[in-house]
């Protein structure tokens, strides 16, 4: 299997799983509190990963068409790693693990631990795809403009 061909969205699989990792350190960063959510650093971790995928998938213009597919699947895949990551660093990023409420506050220790670790799960591939929208929507908008430049 050649993992470099590219496939429908524009880009090879090994381009958009890399990209997608560029947002690990911030994930990372975040769940060992080793910056402050508010400051300077997590800010910059926060934008910079998006922005480098708008601007390859845009320096990639011969080969992207459309750029909103492939920075819609780079958030996708980030969303995942972004979960993968809030799993493994789970019981570090919490001190006491988070608690269902309301009619749930009830439940068995293991119910509860499920239910918050799914829906987490399912929250970061979400967040991470309505990135990938963000940034496909952008790029979309930006493109024409990178066309018409790079012609003239």
């Amino acid at each position: 299997m050649n993992i470099r061909r590219r496939n429908n969205i524009g880009l090879p699989m090994l381009s958009i799983i890399l990209l997608a990792l560029l947002g690990a350190p911030r994930v990372i960063a975040h769940d060992l509190h080793w910056v402050d959510p508010h400051g300077i650093i997590n800010r910059l971790l926060v934008f910079i990963p998006p922005i480098v995928w708008i601007l390859y998938v845009l320096g990639k213009r011969h080969h992207v068409q459309h750029p909103f597919l492939p920075l819609l699947a780079i958030g996708a895949v980030y969303g995942l790693f972004l979960g993968i990551t809030h799993q493994l660093l789970w019981n570090i990023a919490f001190e006491t693990p988070p608690a269902l409420g309301g009619n749930l506050a009830n439940l068995p220790a293991a119910a509860n631990s499920f239910l918050t670790r799914a829906f987490a799960f399912i929250s970061s591939i979400v967040t991470g795809t309505v990135v990938g929208l963000v940034c496909g929507i952008a790029a979309t908008v930006l493109h024409p403009l990178v066309k018409v430049r790079s012609r003239g």
